[in-house]
């Protein structure tokens, strides 16, 4: 199954993986190590948590590798003026201003502004223009907004 992410998105998954691949696996095999070196591993509680830790750790680099091997880099179409996964968006609603930035599902930090496409406002954003008024479904009911701005 691909996932759609941008180049930014690829490069912190590529980053996590270097990092469980190395600093992480190393961390945790010094620790497995320490571990044994105690002695009686049947109740050795240092290395039921290691050997924990290292089974989290591949798994994670497992999900890490398939997400990369199925990506698809996501990048704007060059002159389009519609949104779309990689658009820096700025939308009018009631007089307030909202900037989002509209990212694969792996990518989504709404602290940062970092919004997926298939969430409820990226729905309703996607291949919308600029000036275009859109309705986004909220808990409350339906938001009126407009397209200010595609970057």
């Amino acid at each position: 199954m691909s996932r759609i992410l941008t180049q930014e998105g690829i490069k912190k998954l590529e980053d996590e993986l270097d990092d469980r691949k190395g600093r992480i696996r190393q961390e945790i095999s010094q620790a497995i190590k320490e571990a044994k070196e105690q002695g009686d591993l049947s109740e050795n509680a240092e290395y039921s948590e290691a050997k924990h830790q290292q089974n989290e750790n591949e798994t994670r680099i497992l999900e890490l590798e398939a997400m990369l091997k199925g990506a698809v880099i996501a990048e704007p179409a060059k002159g389009s003026s519609l949104v779309q996964i990689g658009s820096n968006v700025v939308i009018d609603c009631a007089g307030k201003e909202m900037k989002f930035v509209i990212v694969g599902t792996n990518e989504v930090d709404p602290a940062q502004g970092k919004i997926s496409g298939e969430s409820p406002i990226g729905k309703a954003l996607m291949g919308k223009s600029k000036g275009e008024g859109v309705e986004i479904d909220i808990p409350a009911g339906k938001m009126k907004c407009t397209v200010v701005s595609i970057g």
